[in-house]
Parts: structure tokens; C-alpha cells; sequence
């Protein structure tokens, strides 16, 4: 009785579990498309996972051995899957032909269609996280919990809303391999800067004294206070540029720019000295 799987994967019949999956394993990683650029991999690729999700399974393999290639209506397996078309999902015909409950899906992490081109054992799991402004500039850790696990990520200076990350190892679990976390981030709103680019905008008080005479104002920075000197005549909105102080570019290390943007604040005209209210309004 003809069993070509057992050919695709190039063991015998009497393999054990553990040589079936080296065997697997060495193949998948000389026909994958990423690797291998020959048109011939791609039908290749698929045929050893479709063998794989075969033999792998104590229940399809006890099937497979006992009635063989007859299952393919008498070809071997590579002459079945050839005559299938480059769009037919192999995987799915594989569920039919073995009742339909033992197959992969990719909620379980498993291998998935083959009618778009096969992506390999899908072990990846997708996440969302929401990171304070601060963060997102500055960078630092992050507790997130996926999995039924909880652990921090060190969160990169500079990201963006929409990156992703990805975290190695914090994936599904499948038969000695683990896939990644991706983790799309969001960025919280500031309430006290606006970030374009790479560079900082914030807005400060400057009180009417130092705004028409100069003067020295104390600003928080993301780094620390500073004191910035306004100069004599300093107009409401008026731009300060503090240089290499905004957002590090993360493909470059280069840092953006903060700007300051002076907020004249103007006193309560009843507050003021009745001698001061009537020089102002006689001279202004």
C-alpha cells in the first residue's frame, strides 16, 4: 500500500514522532518562500505542512496507516495536491477527509489555509496597549498581561500611535514552539504638549511684568525645570526653541526639537493700584 506522506517528509513508515518532526522542521525551513525564491517551493512548502498536520496527529496518522494513499483516490499525495489547483485551501480538504474535528485552525495555532500562500505555523498573538504621553517621549516599562501572564516591556523612546512591537516568546504555545506577542500601541493625549513629528510643543505663562521688561521664567521640560529668559517686548505666542530637547527619532537617535510658546498672562485690571490703572489708561 502506497504512503507517500511519509515520502514527502522523507522518513519510513516506522518513524518515530520525534524524527517526523525534525524531519518537518529540516524541510520547512529549505522550502519556506522567505528562504527558498523557487516558483516549485511554494507547492513544495505546502505539501510538507499538509503531510505534517497529518502525521502529527495520533488519530489522522492511525487513519493514514491503515487505508494510505487510496485516501487520494489512489495518487500520491504530490499528484493529488498538484491536480488541486495553485487556490485550493489543502488544509481544509485534509479536515474533510478526517472527520473535521482534528485539524488546525488559527485560533488554535495552527497552520491555516493554503489557498493564499502559506505564513507557516501561526503561533503569533495580537494585543492592544494604551502608554502614557510621557512614555511614549522619554520611553519605559509597561506592564501588560496576555496570555494569563503578566510582565512589563521596555517601551522604545520616540514610538508612535500605531506602531507595533513585537515581543518574542510571549505567543502561543504548539509542540516545543512558541510564537511572539505583537503589541499595537496607542499614545494617551497630553494635556500640557503636542507632539509634531519629532518635536514638542508646550504652552507657558509669562506674566505681564516679564513679558514687557524680560525676565527669567521657570518651565518644566520632559528632562527637568528650566529657567528660560524672555526677553523685553516678548509677544503673546512668541516661539522659544529649546534645540535636541523634543522626541528622539528612533531609526536615527537624532532628537527633534522643543518649542515654547509664550502664553502672555494679563493681571485682573481691579487688582491694580487706582494711581497704575489711571497712568495706563492715560498713556496707553
Amino acid at each position: 500500500m502506497s504512503k507517500s506522506l511519509y515520502e514527502t517528509l522523507g522518513v519510513g513508515e516506522n518513524a518515530s514522532a520525534d524524527e517526523i518532526k525534525k524531519a518537518y522542521r529540516k524541510l520547512a525551513r529549505k522550502y519556506h518562500p522567505d528562504i527558498n525564491k523557487e516558483e516549485s517551493a511554494v507547492d513544495k512548502f505546502k505539501e510538507i505542512n499538509a503531510a505534517y498536520e497529518v502525521l502529527s496527529d495520533e488519530q489522522k496518522k492511525a487513519q493514514y496507516d491503515q487505508y494510505g494513499d487510496s485516501m487520494f483516490g489512489g495518487q500520491n499525495f504530490h499528484d493529488f495536491a498538484s491536480s488541486q489547483g495553485g487556490g485550493v485551501d489543502l488544509d481544509e480538504i485534509l479536515r474533510q477527509m478526517f472527520g473535521g474535528g482534528g485539524g488546525f485552525s488559527s485560533s488554535q495555532g495552527g497552520f491555516g489555509g493554503f489557498g493564499g500562500g502559506f505564513s507557516g505555523p501561526d503561533l503569533d498573538m495580537q494585543a492592544r496597549i494604551t502608554i502614557p504621553f510621557m512614555v511614549s517621549v522619554t520611553g519605559g516599562k509597561h506592564q501588560v498581561s496576555a496570555n494569563g501572564q503578566s510582565f512589563d516591556i521596555k517601551i522604545p523612546a520616540g514610538i508612535k500611535s500605531g506602531e507595533t512591537m513585537r515581543v518574542r516568546g510571549k505567543g502561543k504555545h504548539y509542540q516545543g514552539q512558541v510564537g511572539d506577542l505583537l503589541i499595537q500601541v496607542e499614545v494617551a493625549a497630553s494635556d500640557e504638549y503636542e507632539r509634531k513629528g519629532d518635536n514638542l510643543y508646550k504652552i507657558f505663562d509669562v506674566p505681564l511684568k516679564e513679558a514687557l521688561f524680560g525676565g527669567k521664567i521657570a518651565v518644566d521640560t520632559p528632562e527637568k525645570e528650566v529657567s528660560l529668559k524672555v526677553p523685553k517686548n516678548t509677544k503673546n505666542g512668541q516661539k522659544f526653541r529649546l534645540k535636541g530637547k523634543g522626541v528622539p527619532d528612533r531609526k536615527t537617535a537624532m532628537r527633534g526639537d522643543l518649542y515654547l510658546v509664550a502664553n502672555v498672562v494679563l493681571p485682573d485690571v481691579d487688582t491694580l493700584d487706582d494711581d497704575l490703572k489711571k497712568a495706563l489708561e492715560a498713556k496707553l
